[in-house]
């Protein structure tokens, strides 16, 4: 262990550095199997914010302001107004669950916009009532919300607390100066308008992405707050690790910071602590130093990652902590050579993805993201292009562990201060992932081949090297290149989108420029479809070349033959929802994808396989073999293999072997009869693999195959239901179309999916048709005990149950939220009176003309022995009135008789102060609530909080 004692200081270029918002860096977000711990032992608490969201789907008009008191209070803090405002009537609004994505229930209608989907935006409106206890006065406290379409407003206790202008950063907001605790609860709401659009695809819209409050100490790591990214030296490595404090503390504080580095099993590799001077308000770097001799090295076969400790240290105390990942590896780009990981070179077999998925639309759980990158490993793929969005962090989360490279994409090709604010965010949350090898600053962006271009990307990639300079800053062109001042001139990779005829002609013109096809391909395909018919919109799976673009076969070889292209990267990986293409209404999805919006797999998902895989036999046929009514007809068969040559049979007679085509693959037309169709696969003369297709039988049953056979019971995991449809030998039906109806022990389905570009049909719900012989049930578990089990009906077809094994897993922790709550905070007094009966006369008195009463303040007393009659008008909350509530008066200073109108509901006899509830009946319109105060001479009385209305049974 090395002590250093410095008091840093921090000037612009530091504060970049560091990070400056104020947040947390490496949180595991969501499923348990892919994240580190989110904090060492220490103070802090990330709590999860997904539960008691109302929702309101649609505007809430803000009431006009006319009036002179109201245009008073309007420009004052905390007085926001209708929706916004804490004492809003939302009871009657549903409740909903993060993420949530409300453009993903919304009807597929073709008079809504084509590149989004066919689906109803909008604007809606999310509320939350948080409950901070008196022993988190002293801590900082942050709400983090990770992603939110589109643009949105976000006010907390009355007061606007942020704006955001796009659906893909982060808002980190500090709570702390606004925040009550105990009985005086806090209001979160947050407008969102999905009608602003940043994309050309389906990009949803709600709070879509986690939600979290987190508690800190008042010194304590910023969020993205530590930098440890390891560099190479002529011997060993060295880690750099900058961590960047705040304090919220009154006065200033010595601290020391403590950085660690472990390996897998969690031995310490070596340990430096600096100590650190925090003034009040302010920030502060800590720079300290570690190294390792002899890593192991982070690679796409061998993704060894590390661990990085930080704690912030107040003598023997960790009063902050924070662990973040590492990987050790180098990465460089050779303008005549390629892409080099470890100084190994290695071509980037990469696809690009956007985030959503069938059934959820962009409110993707971590479990099922966790599922897709699992396909694309399984596809071949080394490599995802974040297209055109940083994306969720548990997406880089899975990467680093299972081993792909990352090109991570800004949205908003613009350096104005609040878009380069964007890209800085998206660096410093990101930069310590050993997956990311590529900063990508726009996709193709109509300035690139101009001047203006070349300026605005000069200014963004600054930026982006002021925070990270161990990668190289990239963006994706499909055009311009060749002008006489472009953006290619900025970057120092430069990103080929098509354009690959163009690929020698610019290496030629610039041979030290280092270049990668940043997208390619494009070709359409439907699953299980191998005839192109535009009445039915639907394109065949044979990769046949479609008008202006490439084929996955082409498109690969122009890159494969080519040492001085990097790689590329495929549009796309998985069909995604919205830019339908080639054909219109009513196809709504796109049909580029490798496998569709399932994730299911389509026949490129094979030809990649075979251009991709070296280290195992990849075969597979092309198409299925149920061709009834076109026996003795050519059915064009495609062989997709790596081996050196491949041989194909009809019911047991030899169709011919060829060499293997690496790129193309191999085709033969065979006369169409029933039976089996058999591929064999030779290497050095030798079988080394064997595939085949059947003719099935009619449909008898059904089959369900999970995802996965456990699962975890806290609520958040999501298990992948694939289901099809079998003959009586279990063979599954390729062209299958029954509806199927579910149902769920112990689960919660939240989507449902089949891959049909063309489909109108809800994703939400218990019933989904099979499409060319599959579809897809994402249930969600819960945190009761039992199996999770999934049964599937059909008519005709026999049922079919699949069983899940939960494994009792700690919920997370999470926020305490509660019902919204009426404030009552307009209180008017009667004259004293001496007797009883004469200040109840008061009930029915008009109170215009008395004083005011404040809520919050102890009264002095009155002047003899008597009674006081104290009074409010309120108008309940909806669901109040159907279903009665509680008056709660949380410090009640007094012995006190509490009337609803004059009907006498509740009593305290102690004078002293203390809590008092009383049941609120049911009943329509506007209601006045008095008190009848016994008051005693120069005794004060009174409430010293707000008094509360509440909704039945709510914890208080």
């Amino acid at each position: 262990m090395r002590k250093l004692e410095a008091h840093m200081s921090l000037n612009r270029r530091d504060l970049l550095i560091g990070g400056s918002s104020l947040a947390v860096a490496g949180l595991a977000f969501g499923h348990p199997a892919t994240a580190v711990e989110a904090h060492a032992p220490s103070q802090r608490e990330s709590l999860l914010l997904d539960s008691g969201w109302r929702f309101h789907e649609g505007d809430v008009p803000f009431p006009a302001i006319l009036s002179q008191d109201d245009s008073y209070d309007n420009a004052k803090a905390g007085k926001a107004w209708g929706a916004a405002a804490p004492t809003f009537d939302d009871s009657e609004w549903p409740i909903v669950r993060l993420p949530h994505d409300f453009v993903s229930f919304q009807p597929i209608e073709e008079h809504y916009n084509r590149a989004q989907g066919y689906r109803k935006r909008g604007i809606a409106w999310y509320r939350n009532v948080l409950r901070f206890e008196p022993d988190d006065t002293a801590k900082h406290i942050e709400l983090q919300i990770e992603g939110v379409a589109t643009h949105a407003t976000v006010w907390y206790n009355g007061n606007v607390i942020a704006h955001n202008w796009s659906g893909y950063n982060s808002l980190y907001i500090d709570l702390t100066p606004f925040t009550t605790y105990g009985s005086e609860l806090n209001t979160l709401a947050i407008r969102v308008d999905a009608e602003s659009m940043e994309g050309w695809w389906y990009e949803g819209g709600g709070l879509y992405r986690t939600v979290r409050i987190v508690k800190r100490h008042p010194v304590h790591i910023v969020t993205d707050g530590v930098l440890a990214h390891p560099v190479k030296l002529a011997s060993g490595w060295t880690l750099p690790v900058e961590v960047t404090l705040y304090s919220t503390a009154k006065s200033n504080r010595v601290v020391s910071v403590k950085v660690s580095l472990k390996d897998k099993e969690g031995t310490v590799i070596d340990t430096e602590t600096l100590s650190v001077t925090v003034t009040a308000l302010d920030q502060r770097l800590a720079r300290l130093n570690l190294t390792h001799d002899s890593p192991e090295l982070w690679s796409v076969d061998c993704p060894t990652l590390y661990t990085v400790e930080t704690c912030v240290m107040d003598g023997d105390l960790c009063v902050d902590g924070l662990v973040t990942t590492c990987g050790f590896r180098t990465t460089r780009f050779d303008a005549k050579t390629g892409f080099y990981l470890n100084d190994k070179p290695l071509k980037i077999q990469g696809v690009c993805i956007h985030q959503d998925h069938a059934g959820v639309g962009t409110a993707i759980p971590d479990a099922l993201w966790d599922y897709r990158i699992r396909r694309l490993k399984e596809l071949g793929c080394n490599a995802v292009r974040c297209t055109h969005n940083a994306p969720s962090s548990i997406v880089l989360d899975l990467c680093d562990r299972y081993g792909l490279l990352v090109m991570d994409e800004n949205r908003l090709f613009n350096p104005s201060p609040e878009y380069i604010d964007h890209v800085r965010w998206m660096v410093r949350r990101d930069r310590n992932h050993p997956s990311i090898i590529l900063w990508s600053v726009f996709n193709e962006e109509p300035m690139q081949g101009s001047a203006a271009g070349y300026e605005m990307v000069r200014r963004m990639a600054h930026e982006v090297k002021l925070l990270d300079t161990s990668r190289p800053v990239t963006a994706a062109m499909n055009s311009g290149m060749f002008s006489a001042i472009n953006v290619s001139q900025a970057v120092d990779v430069v990103g080929f989108n098509y354009q690959q005829d163009k690929y020698d002609a610019f290496h030629k013109a610039h041979p030290d420029i280092a270049l990668t096809s940043s997208e390619d391909t494009s070709n359409y395909s439907v699953r299980g479809a191998y005839v192109t018919d535009q009445d039915k919109r639907l394109t065949s799976g044979y990769d046949d070349p479609p008008k202006g673009w490439a084929t996955h076969r082409g498109s690969w070889k122009m890159i494969a033959e080519r040492d001085f292209i990097a790689g590329g990267f495929v549009w796309t990986g998985f069909d995604y929802h919205g830019e339908p293409s080639p054909w219109g209404w009513p196809t709504n999805s796109s049909m580029y994808g490798i496998m569709d919006l399932c994730g299911f797999e389509k026949d490129a998902f094979y030809i990649h396989q075979a251009q991709w895989i070296k280290t195992q036999p990849v075969l597979h046929i092309v198409p299925h073999w149920n061709w009834e009514g076109r026996e003795g007809q050519p059915i064009k068969v495609m062989a997709c293999a790596n081996s050196d040559d491949v041989e194909l049979f009809l019911n047991g007679h030899s169709l011919g072997r060829q060499v293997v085509d690496k790129y193309e693959m191999n085709f033969w037309q065979v006369p169409y009869a029933p039976g089996r169709l058999e591929a064999l696969a030779y290497k050095a003369g030798k079988v080394i693999a064997r595939a085949s297709v059947e003719t099935t039988g009619v449909a008898v049953g059904l089959k369900i195959t999970p995802d996965r056979e456990t699962a975890k019971g806290d609520g958040l995991d999501a298990v992948a239901f694939r289901i099809e449809a079998v003959d009586a030998r279990g063979r599954t039906l390729p062209t299958a179309q029954n509806t199927v109806h579910f149902s769920v022990t112990n689960g919660d389905i939240i989507g449902l999916g089949n891959g049909d570009p063309n489909s109108a049909a809800p994703e939400k719900g218990n019933q989904r048709a099979l499409f060319n012989g599959l579809a897809q049930v994402i249930v969600q578990t819960q945190t009761r005990a039992g199996d999770l089990i999934l049964m599937a009906q059909a008519e005709g077809l026999k049922t079919a149950t699949a069983r899940v094994k939960i494994e009792p897993t700690q919920a997370p922790s999470r926020q305490a939220t509660t019902t919204s709550v009426q404030v009552l905070d307009y209180w008017y007094d009667a004259p004293p009176e001496i007797t009883r009966e004469d200040a109840l006369k008061n009930r029915l008195v008009n109170m215009t003309l008395w004083h005011d009463f404040g809520p919050r303040e102890l009264q002095a007393g009155q002047t003899r022995d008597g009674y006081t009659l104290v009074s409010a008008r309120y108008t309940p909350f909806a669901k109040v009135q159907a279903e009665g509530g509680s008056l709660d008066f949380p410090r009640l200073t007094g012995a006190v008789e509490v009337y609803d109108g004059t009907k006498l509901i509740g009593t305290k006899t102690d004078p002293a102060e203390g809590f008092l509830s009383v049941a609120l009946p049911p009943g329509k319109g506007e209601r006045r609530v008095n008190l009848l105060f016994r008051t005693l001479a120069d005794t004060p009385y009174a409430f010293q909080q707000n008094v509360i209305v509440r909704q039945r049974f709510q914890a208080f």
